[in-house]
């Protein structure tokens, strides 16, 4: 296929590069044009401007936020602009449920197609094709994707024909991993301040009642008070529980835990975490019981 990729950042470099050794006719955009060099040595070429990006069938989005995205979607010589009509654009952002809402109805009304896909899992994952993909969108389109995910991912699930639907299953899921990163960063503070070595209990933890992934992957972050470099940089996990909690607020749907969370990555960034990964806010917890943790440079 002839793919268009716009963004270029830890996981989207990754996933371009999946596609190219794929075997997909890609063409590559990034704000920082130097961040194309590497792909264009693998065999992507690199365009000068989204619009640029915009000449094939589809077109790929990876982006860090609301603003980038509508930016490069909605701005002067955007996607919409410059998209042919029939062609597709994947959003794998996590953008909000609003913003997810405008652009399929920018796209319709520009007579092109729209699938929202956003992804779960880390750069080592994307870097390795074994992200897992959460789509949404017209049942055609994303089968017309189906090639594009299958060179990303491991696995795709089709939540449903609203492609809004897809970016709150993929809110959904970073608030409970980021619930999951402060209930770790407690439990260790807890136990380390008594003296018990992390990585002995994180050994039992994982090898007993909580074997899931998630909890072997922050585990380990947060025992061995590896922040950075950052995989998942914590503004960026800010700003989804803040997304989360205006979606609950848009359905009427109180999010307590949500709440705190806000706060512990606001606490977090307010002790200068901004490059830090965004499993830093598991440390918070040693940090306030005395236990120096963040080993910030």
């Amino acid at each position: 296929m002839k793919i268009g990729f716009v963004g270029l950042g830890n996981m989207g470099a990754a996933m371009a590069a999946n596609l190219v050794t794929a075997g997909h006719e890609v063409t590559v955009f990034n704000r920082t044009q130097a961040k194309a060099r590497p792909l264009v040595e693998l065999g992507a070429r690199a365009a000068a401007t989204v619009a640029e990006a915009c000449r094939g069938e589809v077109v790929v989005t990876m982006l860090a936020d609301d603003a980038a995205v509508e930016t490069a979607a909605l701005g002067d010589g955007g996607i919409t602009a410059s998209l042919g009509r029939g062609a597709l654009h994947i959003s794998c952002s996590t953008i909000s449920v609003a913003l997810s809402t405008r652009l399929a109805a920018a796209h319709r009304d520009s007579g092109q197609r729209y699938v929202a896909a956003p992804v779960f899992g880390r750069p080592e994952a994307a870097t390795a094709a074994k992200l897992f993909v959460a789509a949404a969108g017209a049942p055609a389109d994303i089968e017309a994707c189906r090639p594009i995910f299958d060179a990303i991912g491991q696995r795709t699930f089709v939540i449903g024909e609203r492609p809004e639907t897809a970016n709150l299953v993929k809110l959904s899921g970073n608030f409970l991993i980021a619930a999951v990163i402060e209930s770790l960063g407690e439990a260790m503070a807890l136990v380390g301040k008594a003296g018990i070595d992390r990585h002995q209990y994180l050994d039992l933890l994982t090898s007993t009642l909580f074997s899931a992934p998630v909890y072997k992957t922050y585990g380990t972050l947060i025992a061995e008070r590896r922040f950075e470099p950052a995989g998942f940089a914590a503004p960026l996990g800010q700003k989804d529980i803040r997304l989360a909690l205006e979606a609950g607020e848009a359905l009427n749907v109180p999010m307590p835990l949500a709440s705190l969370l806000r706060d512990r990555f606001l606490a977090l960034l307010a002790r200068g975490g901004e490059a830090l990964d965004w499993s830093a806010v598991g440390a918070l917890a040693a940090e306030d019981s005395g236990q120096p943790a963040l080993n910030r440079r």
